[in-house]
């Protein structure tokens, strides 16, 4: 069932702005609205021709500072040199700010951000390896990092715990050995946790296992929302990779029976699961990437905040294949693409 809120936003009646500024639903009704809601109930996932996302409507990318279509595949190896005992040392910079997102046509959102995009940096590394992040905090509030993995209590990134909270304008480096291998994830730690991590405090972190998995088209799918109200109590948005609909908008370019790799994390708050469901297809499942057979094949997989997966598949035919979560209220507000299979 879609909550007042949520159902008031598909029919154009959102609230933005951390001040609380509404755009009323006048403005935001698609040209036909009786159309927009027939096509909501007679496609699947007509949302994305709905009041926000009428056909041939997108976001500016160039503004933002970020494309979807890009994130899917960036992976940050960061700069590597030696140690003196012939250790790989992996080094990131990782920088906090605020930013002024278009998360929907015409709708901004007054994100905080790692490296001025949500989600943040996919960081990428191997198991073993000795990992510096110098994170700097340019932000106008006090933030931290804390990553996914086995480390020292003093780099847990935990308000309290060693160096605690980096304040504005400050800075500090999170020192850790790269185990164990999967598919991890880093956000921020700082109270209210559930307001910084909706705001975009997140980013992917891959530790590699010492051998290399089978060769793949590789790609990674954050699943998060947005709460544009900012009442903590749901959520008006649903994306992966920062903006709602963007692969209805730009397919995902897949080929015909080549392994296609996908590391699936869910770091949505104020709803306590998500999931993943691919049309067509079936995909083996590797729950935190820490093993290296899988545990399930399946066409869908559930996620609480947190967890995180990897998917590999083949697509043995051409054509559109729809993804999205299984959860029809998610999928109509923007959880939803498609991947386009060619030979």
């Amino acid at each position: 069932m879609v909550s007042t809120d949520r159902r008031r936003f598909l029919l154009g009646g959102a609230v933005v702005g951390s001040a609380g500024v509404a755009f009323g639903a006048r403005s935001m009704l698609a040209p036909d609205l009786a159309r927009a809601r027939t096509d909501e109930v007679t496609h699947h996932g007509g949302g994305v021709n709905g009041a926000t996302f009428r056909s041939g409507q997108t976001v500016d990318h160039a503004s933002n500072g970020f494309n979807p279509t890009a994130v899917l595949r960036d992976f940050d190896y960061g700069t590597t040199s030696e140690t003196a005992d012939g250790r790989v040392l992996r080094e990131w910079e990782i920088y906090a700010s605020d930013e002024d997102i278009e998360v929907a046509p015409g709708v901004r959102f007054p994100a905080w951000t790692l490296n001025g995009r949500i989600p943040g940096p996919t960081l990428r590394c191997r198991e073993g390896e000795l990992l510096r992040v110098q994170f700097v905090n340019g932000s106008k509030h006090p933030h931290t990092l804390h990553f996914h993995g086995i480390h020292p209590a003093e780099m847990d990134g935990v308000p309290g715990v060693g160096r605690g909270v980096i304040e504005p304008g400050d800075s500090f480096t999170y020192e850790f050995d790269a185990t164990p291998f999967g598919l991890h994830l880093f956000h921020c730690h700082v109270g209210p946790l559930a307001e910084h991590i909706a705001r975009g405090m997140y980013g992917t972190f891959i530790v590699d296992p010492p051998q290399n998995r089978p060769p793949a088209d590789e790609m990674v799918m954050v699943m998060h929302g947005y709460n544009t109200t900012f009442d903590g109590q749901g959520n008006q948005l649903y994306a992966v990779n920062g903006i709602p609909f963007h692969y209805m908008h730009e397919p995902i370019q897949v080929r015909r029976d080549e392994l296609v790799r996908i590391y699936l994390v869910n770091i949505l708050e104020y709803d306590p699961i998500n999931s993943f469901h691919v049309h067509g297809n079936f995909f083996d499942y590797y729950p935190t990437g820490t093993r290296l057979q899988p545990t399930e094949f399946t066409d869908t997989v559930v996620q609480a905040q947190g967890q995180r997966g990897i998917c590999e598949l083949r697509f043995p035919f051409t054509g559109k294949y729809m993804f999205h979560a299984h959860k029809t209220e998610f999928a109509d507000l923007g959880w939803m693409g498609f991947f386009e299979v060619t030979e």
